[in-house]
């Protein structure tokens, strides 16, 4: 690489640490410049997932104060995700590439409606319960097995796996925006972090493009979660949509 595309992704590390931290598709970013300073796709999705786990790490730390509210589902969630990217990283480096290519900009546009929709929605749910039913503060069992599946998919490719755990969140619990959003950068923490170990033994890495994607994605991460945290829910939400609607377009081409 040359000096200016190391610095493009050292850049490009530190602005996925940021949507990390907040939107959730931080690898729609990274990725494709590993791409384009010429990395092999399946190099590059190895890379960028162990680039980018310092990131999550420094996000979730950022949020250490609403992780710490809910501690039963910070750890219902980091086991459910790191137990589904184990397979997630398994096909990453079994299948082909382009196996995937075909589902994954729906499946982000889809569970970014979700995310957008989830307030209606689970006003609805809610009505129907009744309003003396107590709020679902915990993760329930098929809550936890979609939190699995967002594992695997994390483990796989990750863009927009943090939206995904933020939708399975918002549907399957009646935890404040705020809680859930720490959640979702905890979720995409737990699933880089198995991937990573697997990756560090079994795929072809980059360790340029991994240093200089974890050096930006540290301090990324970081400021993203003091956004984050400061964001109105509307705002935040509405961002997420924007970003997804936005991946997909790019994805679809």
């Amino acid at each position: 690489m040359t000096l200016l595309e190391q610095l493009a992704v050292l850049a490009a590390g530190f602005g996925s640490g940021i949507l990390t931290s907040t939107v959730g598709v931080a690898s729609l970013l990274s990725f494709p410049v590993l791409v384009a300073v010429g990395l092999p796709p399946v190099v590059a999705n190895a890379s960028n997932t162990v680039g980018l786990t310092p990131g999550a790490l420094s996000g979730a730390w950022g949020y250490r104060s609403e992780l710490r509210e809910h501690p039963g589902v910070a750890a219902a969630v980091l086991g459910t995700c790191a137990v589904g990217s184990v397979g997630g990283a398994v096909l990453l480096l079994a299948l082909p590439d382009a196996v995937f290519e075909g589902v994954v900009p729906w499946l982000i546009l889809g569970t970014c409606l979700l995310v957008g929709i989830q307030p209606r929605l689970s006003a609805g749910l809610r009505a129907r319960r009744g309003e003396d039913v107590p709020d679902r503060l915990h993760m329930s069992p098929l809550t936890l097995g979609f939190g699995t599946l967002t594992g695997v998919y994390g483990g796989y490719f990750g863009a927009g796996s943090g939206v995904m755990m933020l939708a399975v969140l918002g549907l399957g619990t009646d935890l404040p925006f705020r809680i859930a959003n720490a959640l979702k950068t905890l979720a995409v923490l737990s699933a880089n972090l198995v991937a990573t170990l697997i990756f560090l033994v079994a795929a072809d890495l980059d360790w340029r493009a991994v240093a200089l994607l974890a050096g930006g994605s540290i301090f990324g991460g970081y400021v993203g979660a003091r956004i984050g945290r400061r964001l109105p829910p509307t705002l935040l939400r509405t961002s997420i949509v924007i970003a997804g609607i936005v991946a997909f377009v790019l994805m679809s081409r």
